[in-house]
């Protein structure tokens, strides 16, 4: 069973997301646990403080290194992966995602407002992961959309593991339309070959559309 370790100083934040939908299902039939950590626990002082203003001068506030250090190295086993969110890291993928999923001890470190103490980065931190090109106040929320990314492709977490092979991203195209009952609605229809009962020709159909939208919405994907 993957083990997974979440670092921030707003635990709260994932209370729902933990519990809810297909990785609730998942956490509860035990095929992935995760325990979210409170930073400030890890904190000596009276004030319990994490963060400082930056050398140098700037906006914002910075992890310390010092509770970041203990409560990795407290949390940490052999061979996990201790990874750190943040905009300037790789950039989360298809690939990526399954690649964590095969670990056994995953660590991840949330980052808030001016990032962390580059010591930080330098001493106990395997990977930097990025999910996209925009900044967020914090990264737990970028936490729990990796953990969400790769939780799909643990066994037994998805009820129908035939959608891996059936979504946006698959063999670098994105996803096809999906259509469900009633056949019409309000003056639109549903395209008859899905209606046909012919999978061979439905198939077409479906990798026809990836293309199509692939090309208008997203061209990089196809070079």
């Amino acid at each position: 069973m993957l083990r997974i370790d979440v670092l921030t100083l707003f635990p709260r934040m994932l209370d729902g997301f933990l519990a809810e939908s297909i990785l609730g299902k998942g956490i509860a039939a035990q095929h992935l646990a995760v325990s979210v950590h409170d930073l400030r626990a890890w904190s000596t002082d009276k004030h319990r403080t994490a963060d400082d203003r930056p050398f140098g001068g700037g906006a914002g506030m910075v992890l310390k290194p010092e509770p970041v250090f203990a409560a990795i190295e407290q949390l940490q086993s052999p061979g996990c992966c201790r990874i750190y969110l943040t905009p300037d890291g790789t950039p989360l993928s298809p690939t990526l995602a399954h690649d964590f999923s095969k670990q056994q001890h995953l660590i991840f470190l949330s980052g808030h407002y001016e990032g962390i103490d580059q010591r930080i980065r330098d001493g106990v931190i395997d990977q930097e992961v990025s999910i996209g090109d925009y900044v967020l106040t914090n990264g737990t929320l970028a936490a729990a959309v990796v953990i969400d990314a790769l939780a799909r492709f643990i066994p037994g977490v998805l009820g129908e593991e035939k959608s891996l092979t059936h979504e946006s991203f698959t063999n670098k195209l994105l996803d096809f339309p999906q259509y469900t009952r009633p056949a019409e609605f309000r003056g639109m229809s549903v395209p008859e070959i899905l209606l046909s009962g012919n999978h061979a020709e439905i198939e077409k159909w479906r990798h026809a559309r990836q293309v199509e939208k692939t090309r208008l919405v997203r061209p990089d994907l196809l070079k």
